[in-house]
C-alpha cells in the first residue's frame, strides 16, 4: 500500500499520501509479534502428548459412535506439529496420498505452485493414522468425500477453519504451565524451528516444509531459550565441552 500511494503521489493520481499517518511502517513488520510464534520444547511435547493421549482414549461419553473424533483429533494435531504442512496442505490431503515404502509410511504433500513432496512420517504419527484409517475414518464416512482423508462428523471434508477449534480443543487437554495458544502457522513454526535447532540438515527441513530455496527458511526459524549455549557445548571444532568456569564443582 505504501508503494502504491508512492506511485500515486508521482503520478498525480492523488494529491496526499494517506500512509504518511500510519502507525505501522513496513519494515517494522517483523517487530509486531507480540509473542513467539513457536513453541518452546516443553510446550510443544505437552501438545504432542496430549495428542496422542486423546487418539488412544476411548470415546467421550455421550457422543454417538458415529460422531467420535478422538483419533483425528489427534492426527491433525500430530501431522502439524511433525511434519508442518501448510493447513490448505493439510486440508487438502486424500487417503490415497499415503503411502508405504520400504516400510515408512509417506504422505505426498501437494504444496504451492503445483509442487509435491514426499514427506516420511515418524513411526508415532504413522501409527495415529494407520488407527484413524482403520477405525476412525470409517465411523465418519457418510459417503460424500470418499478420497478425503480428514472428515468432519457430517462426513464433509474438513475445512480450514475447522482446524484451529481441532487445536484449541486438544491444547486444553494439556497442562496448565506448558500450555499456550497457537495457530496451524505456529506450528509450522514450532516444526521448523525446532529441527533447525537440532542441527537437522537445513536442505532437509526446506523439504519437509516445501520451499523452493533455502532463504525462505529465515522467516519460519525462531530463536528457543539456552539453544547458543547448548550450541557451545558440543562445538564441532572442540567436541562435547563443559561451559562452566573452571574449578567451580560439577
Amino acid at each position: 500500500m505504501s508503494a502504491l500511494f508512492r506511485h500515486a503521489m508521482i503520478a498525480g493520481w492523488v494529491h496526499l499520501d494517506p500512509m504518511t499517518a500510519a502507525t505501522v511502517r513496513p519494515r517494522q513488520r517483523g517487530g509486531l509479534r507480540a509473542e513467539r510464534r513457536a513453541l518452546t520444547a516443553e510446550q510443544a511435547e505437552g501438545l504432542l502428548g496430549a495428542a496422542r493421549r486423546l487418539a488412544e482414549a476411548p470415546a467421550e461419553p455421550g457422543r454417538r459412535r458415529d460422531q467420535r473424533v478422538e483419533l483425528r483429533d489427534g492426527l491433525i494435531v500430530l501431522l502439524l506439529a511433525a511434519v508442518g504442512p501448510r493447513v490448505s496442505e493439510l486440508t487438502r490431503a486424500d487417503v490415497e496420498h499415503f503411502f508405504v515404502n520400504d516400510g515408512v509410511r509417506y504422505w505426498r504433500v501437494f504444496g504451492k505452485g503445483g509442487r509435491t513432496r514426499d514427506v516420511p512420517l515418524p513411526r508415532p504419527v504413522a501409527e495415529v493414522l494407520d488407527a484413524y484409517l482403520a477405525e476412525g475414518r470409517p465411523l465418519l464416512d457418510r459417503g460424500r468425500e470418499p478420497r478425503a482423508l480428514l472428515l468432519s462428523w457430517r462426513g464433509r471434508r474438513l475445512a480450514r477453519g475447522d482446524v484451529q477449534a481441532v487445536i484449541d480443543r486438544v491444547q486444553a487437554r494439556v497442562e496448565p504451565e506448558r500450555r499456550r495458544a497457537v495457530t496451524p502457522h505456529g506450528l509450522r513454526h514450532t516444526t521448523a524451528t525446532h529441527l533447525l535447532a537440532a542441527a537437522t540438515d537445513m536442505d532437509a527441513v526446506r523439504r519437509v516444509l516445501g520451499h523452493a530455496d533455502l532463504s525462505t527458511l529465515g522467516r519460519y526459524r525462531d530463536e528457543l531459550p539456552g539453544e547458543l549455549e547448548a550450541a557451545m557445548r558440543v562445538h564441532p571444532l572442540l567436541g562435547r565441552v563443559d561451559s562452566r568456569p573452571s574449578g567451580q564443582e560439577r
